[in-house]
C-alpha cells in the first residue's frame, strides 16, 4: 500500500529545542517546505544562527520563542496553533554535562512536554528525537545476533557503569512514551547514532565507544540523514514506534581510524590500536525499519525535497 501523506490541521509546526545543529536544520528544511515554525529555544539561548536561516519569505514563517522546558505555561505558549512537534532535548546552559543529575532534569522536561502536548487539541503528531543509546547496552549484549528499535537498553546495567547519556535518554524515552499512550499523543522516535555534526572527544555518547565498537554496534549518523529522517517519519502518516536511525557502522579499522581523526584532529593515531586482528567486525545492528520507509516515502514523494 503506498504511504500516505500526512495532512494537519494547520501548517504550523514547533521545534524544540531549535539552538543546536540539529535543531536549527530541522528549522531550516521545514521553512524550505513550507511550514509555518515556532522554533523554541532556552531562555536567552543562542537564535543568531535561525535568523539568519531563511529568505525573506521563510522569515515571515519563523517565530522565534523562549521556552523553558521547566515551565508548564511557557511550553503551552510555544505550542499553540501547531499541528505537530519535533522535540529535541539540549542540556540546559547551567549544566553542560551528562552526570546522575541529568537523568532526572531530562526526564522531567520530557514530561513537561509531553503533557503540553496532550493539552494542545491542534497538536496531532509528536516526533520525539531519542538516541541509539537507549538500545544498546545491557549485560548480555554479546550474545545478541542483532539489535534494532524493539530493544532498549538496561537501565540497571546503565547506572552501573555510569553510562549516564544512554541512562538519561532511556529513561526520558520510556517516559514519553507511557505519557503519549496514556494521553493517547500520536508520537515516533527517531533513534539516532553518534552525530557527526560539532562532534567532539568530550561527547557523552562515546563513553563505551570501545565496547561499541567490538561488539560491531558503534553507528554513526550524517546531519542531513538525520533532518530528512525526522522529515520522513512526520509527513509519512503510516509511520509508528520507534526507528533507529544511522548511515555508518564504525566495524573496521580505517573507518574507527577515521572517526578517531575527528575526535582529534590535532593528535596522532596509531593504526596499530585498531588493527589487532586487521578485520572487519560483524555487524549486529539493523536499521531495517527505516530503510523500508525512506524506500517507499522517496518512491511516492520525487517531487519533494528529500534527499535521503
Amino acid at each position: 500500500m503506498a504511504p500516505a501523506s500526512f495532512i494537519p490541521i494547520s501548517n504550523t509546526v514547533c521545534v524544540m529545542d531549535a539552538s543546536g545543529s540539529l535543531g536549527s536544520s530541522l528549522v531550516n528544511r521545514l521553512l524550505q517546505r513550507g511550514y509555518i515554525v515556532h522554533a523554541a529555544v532556552q531562555p536567552h539561548g543562542e537564535v543568531k544562527g535561525l535568523e539568519g536561516l531563511s529568505d525573506d519569505d521563510g522569515k515571515e514563517r519563523l517565530k522565534i520563542f523562549d521556552c523553558d522546558v521547566f515551565d508548564y505555561h511557557s511550553i503551552l505558549d510555544v505550542l499553540k496553533g501547531c499541528s505537530a512537534l519535533f522535540y529535541n532535548f539540549e542540556l540546559p546552559f547551567d549544566q553542560p554535562v551528562y552526570d546522575e543529575y541529568t537523568v532526572d532534569t531530562e526526564v522531567r522536561a520530557a514530561h513537561n512536554v509531553l503533557e503540553a502536548c496532550a493539552q494542545i487539541d491542534t497538536i496531532d503528531k509528536v516526533v520525539f528525537t531519542s538516541s541509539a543509546a537507549t538500545i544498546l547496552w545491557r549485560e548480555n549484549r554479546q550474545m545478541m545476533s542483532e539489535l534494532d528499535e524493539r530493544h532498549w537498553s538496561d537501565v540497571g546495567y546503565c547506572r552501573k557503569f555510569k553510562l549516564w547519556h544512554a541512562l538519561s535518554k532511556t529513561l526520558a524515552e520510556k517516559s514519553a512514551w507511557a505519557l503519549a499512550m496514556d494521553r493517547g499523543i500520536s508520537m515516533v522516535t527517531i533513534n539516532g547514532g553518534l552525530l557527526v555534526s560539532d562532534l567532539s572527544i568530550r561527547h557523552p555518547y562515546l563513553k563505551g565507544a570501545a565496547e561499541m565498537y567490538q561488539d560491531g554496534v558503534l553507528v554513526t549518523v550524517d546531519l542531513n540523514f538525520l533532518v530528512d529522517a525526522h522529515i520522513c517519519v512526520f509527513e509519512d502518516i503510516s509511520t509508528y514506534g520507534r526507528y533507529l536511525c544511522f548511515n555508518h557502522v564504525v566495524n573496521r579499522p580505517e573507518s574507527a581510524i577515521k572517526l578517531a581523526k575527528i575526535l582529534l584532529p590535532s593528535a596522532p593515531v596509531q593504526a596499530q590500536s585498531f588493527q589487532e586482528d586487521d578485520k572487519t567486525i560483524q555487524q549486529r545492528i539493523t536499521n531495517k525499519k527505516l530503510k523500508k520507509l525512506i524506500m517507499e516515502f522517496e518512491s511516492h514523494h520525487d517531487d519533494q525535497d528529500i534527499n535521503l
